[in-house]
């Protein structure tokens, strides 16, 4: 994180001091989601971790810019923010599309010669798991069901109309970059890998999630949650303890 300051107050938010870090957790929202996602998170661990939420463009204060549907070019663009020394130990946090943008993060950040310490694939099946989705190519209202089925957005807002057209350009962008993505079977990080999933997950079984075991040299380890696709919600305080035992 040596880019400079414009850079990184457009990609990175800061939302709890950490007055004494220990380590430092980047994390990468869903299809759909905003940095603002994890400020329970950041609430949850300040302020013994730097919790820093990466906001992509075309949401929120980014809404302006056109969102990026291809997760090869997001990577490159969330690498090149986090790339450079780091005074703290890195770890990387992605839940849905996140998880899969996560792994590709770390693999841009090993090859630069940075090692950051651990993975946490959340929500996602492994990068070698391949599912025929094509929701991208659905109509709004389709679109718009599919994030209802899930529940990974604040039903005030799925009541909104207007908010939710407004939102459908980041929508479509991410869900195209989400399911046109795959990695090869060889495809490994260095890194740790956690894996977190949710028992009822309609995206992702617990075998696919556990397959992510194939994509690391290190460690592997899962744990499975009770709930759905965001599990996140309902688990939060079992979630942030798995977090902070491996922080």
């Amino acid at each position: 994180m040596t880019i400079t300051d414009t850079t990184e107050s457009l990609w990175l938010r800061r939302y709890r001091p950490a007055t004494t870090p220990s380590a430092r957790l980047v994390c990468l929202p869903h299809a759909g989601g905003s940095a603002a996602y994890y400020l329970p998170l950041a609430r949850a661990l300040s302020p013994d971790v730097d919790v820093v939420a990466v906001q992509y463009p075309g949401r929120q204060d980014r809404r302006t810019e056109p969102a990026i549907d291809d997760l090869a070019v997001l990577a490159d663009r969330v690498a090149d923010v986090l790339g450079g020394p780091s005074d703290l130990p890195v770890s990387i946090f992605g839940h849905s599309m996140g998880a899969s943008l996560g792994f590709e993060v770390v693999r841009r950040l090993e090859a630069a010669g940075q090692r950051p310490v651990r993975l946490f694939a959340s929500g996602r099946r492994a990068p070698s798991e391949l599912r025929d989705e094509k929701t991208h190519t659905l109509g709004d209202d389709a679109i718009l069901a599919e994030v209802r089925k899930l529940n990974g957005t604040n039903s005030m807002l799925l009541d909104d109309d207007e908010l939710m057209r407004a939102a459908l350009p980041a929508l479509r962008a991410d869900y195209k970059a989400a399911e046109r993505y795959s990695a090869p079977a060889e495809a490994v990080v260095q890194a740790d890998i956690t894996v977190l999933t949710g028992d009822r997950d309609p995206k992702t079984t617990v075998a696919e999630a556990q397959a992510w075991a194939r994509h690391t040299t290190g460690a592997c380890d899962v744990h499975v949650f009770a709930g759905g696709h965001f599990f996140l919600s309902d688990e939060a305080a079992a979630v942030t303890k798995v977090l902070r035992s491996q922080l």
